[in-house]
């Protein structure tokens, strides 16, 4: 029973992180594989640790991004968050889509903790691809560990250094985009002059 105490646990500190490291998933084939635990049990348990700790995440990355990120910069991703609160509908069906694709989720809560997007707007979408997501994942990590020899060569594939990138460019195009211009005046402008 305590195993799935530390699978919450782990899945909870994975995720509250505010830098892209091991996906939530990665500590529940861990996990499940070590202890024999029961996959479904340890898919619940750990989606729900790691969703806990993307909330906890989005509600402290704004006084992180305020410490060291220029007032104007965090003015202008709070402008998008307001435009992105405003259709709610639209932001759960990408929370959705974007859970349900192998990306890391961590520039997804970093910006709309940024944004001050409330959490519970974006909360059900993720569970929701956060389980379907992870359950593929889990359950072909559970094959790949029982068949680890003819898989071991391919992990550092091109999927996981492209979901990488990809998670990574995200961060970027929300730190770096002049999104208050880009809204109001229509004009596509970068800054990199975010940093105190």
């Amino acid at each position: 029973m305590w195993y799935y105490v530390f699978v919450f646990i782990a899945s909870f500190i994975v995720d509250s992180v505010p830098f892209i490291g091991p996906p939530a998933w990665t500590v529940m084939v861990f996990f499940q594989m070590r202890y024999n635990l029961n996959i479904w049990i340890v898919l619940i348990v750990g989606v729900l640790g790691s969703a806990l700790g993307r909330y906890i995440l989005s509600k402290y990355i704004p006084f992180f991004s305020a410490k060291f990120i220029k007032a104007g910069k965090n003015q202008d991703i709070q402008f998008i968050g307001k435009k992105l609160a405003g259709n709610s509908w639209k932001v759960q069906l990408f929370v959705l889509l974007y859970t349900l694709m192998p990306l890391p989720s961590t520039p997804l809560f970093t910006a709309s903790g940024m944004a001050k997007i409330k959490t519970w707007q974006i909360i059900p979408a993720f569970l929701i691809g956060k389980f379907t997501s992870d359950m593929v994942m889990v359950l072909t990590g559970d094959y790949a560990a029982k068949n680890a020899q003819e898989i071991a060569h391919g992990l550092l594939s091109w999927k996981t250094i492209l979901g990488t990138a990809l998670g990574i460019i995200l961060v970027f195009v929300f730190l770096f985009i002049d999104w208050h211009m880009l809204l109001k005046e229509k004009k596509f402008r970068l800054s990199f002059h975010i940093w105190k």
